[in-house]
């Protein structure tokens, strides 16, 4: 398979540098993919690396960008915020646009998968999007995640529990807890049309089940919601994790390429 990879960057509006990947097939091309992380993760993350090999073989480019504060974009993670990231993402599609590139998917993991659908509701241009154990209600997930005690306790310090395992505390702003909750992603995707595929594990520690589903029920346009038994957040089995990435790109392939 041949491919160019380009390590590049774009800004946003309020001018932080947001460091990206962009990598194409060898055949020209007017399909593209972006791809957004999840929380705590990067541009990198296995899930962004395995679907550009997908994708690629397609012949369909990708797009990869750390969130800020994330990764090697500019910004401390301490003053993260959902605006910001509503932002990027929306200049990250501007970006790809001015490449040339006109036929474009969106794939969103976790806390990427929040931002992916409250963008998607406002570009009514996507071709096609794809949910990877989204969290449409962040706040919700967030209060199940740490308890009220944490939650009290963040309030108080601006820290938070590691979610990614270490007994280390994170520094984040409580208000971006306060800026989730100005966010609805259910009525947001009550106005999404592109065809939308949803990918979740049964056994998902994170994201409650019934957020999902209420979430599939809201989309207008055509979807579907695969539910992988089993299988947790991070898909760690590793054939959740093919399953879960061949699901995601073929829903891709099939939507861009018609």
């Amino acid at each position: 398979m041949t491919l160019s990879q380009m390590t590049l960057s774009f800004h946003d509006s309020n001018h932080h540098k947001v460091a990206a990947i962009l990598t194409e097939p060898e055949s020209s091309t007017d399909r593209i993919v972006v791809l957004c992380h999840g929380f705590l993760s990067n541009k990198q993350s296995r899930t962004n690396r395995r679907l550009t090999e997908l994708l690629i073989g397609q012949e369909i480019s990708t797009f990869c960008f750390d969130w800020f504060g994330m990764g090697e974009s500019d910004g401390a993670f301490a003053d993260l915020s959902v605006d910001t990231c509503c932002d990027e993402l929306k200049q990250a599609l501007a970006f790809v646009r001015t490449q040339g590139y006109s036929r474009i998917g969106l794939v969103g993991s976790s806390y990427g998968g929040l931002i992916a659908t409250l963008i998607a509701s406002r570009d009514a241009n996507l071709a096609a999007l794809g949910l990877k154990c989204p969290v449409p209600d962040f706040p919700e997930m967030l209060q199940l995640e740490f308890g009220q005690e944490a939650m009290t306790r963040w309030r108080k310090t601006g820290e938070i529990p590691d979610v990614t395992g270490s007994n280390n505390p994170i520094e984040l702003r409580y208000a971006f807890y306060e800026n989730c909750l100005t966010y609805d992603a259910y009525t947001a995707a009550k106005t999404i049309n592109m065809p939308t595929l949803i990918v979740h594990g049964d056994a998902d520690e994170l994201v409650p089940l019934q957020q999902i589903e209420r979430l599939e029920q809201s989309l207008a346009g055509e979807k579907c919601l695969h539910l992988l038994p089993g299988a947790n957040h991070h898909f760690g089995k590793p054939d959740d994790f093919r399953k879960m990435t061949t699901l995601l790109a073929d829903w891709m392939t099939q939507h861009l390429l018609t």
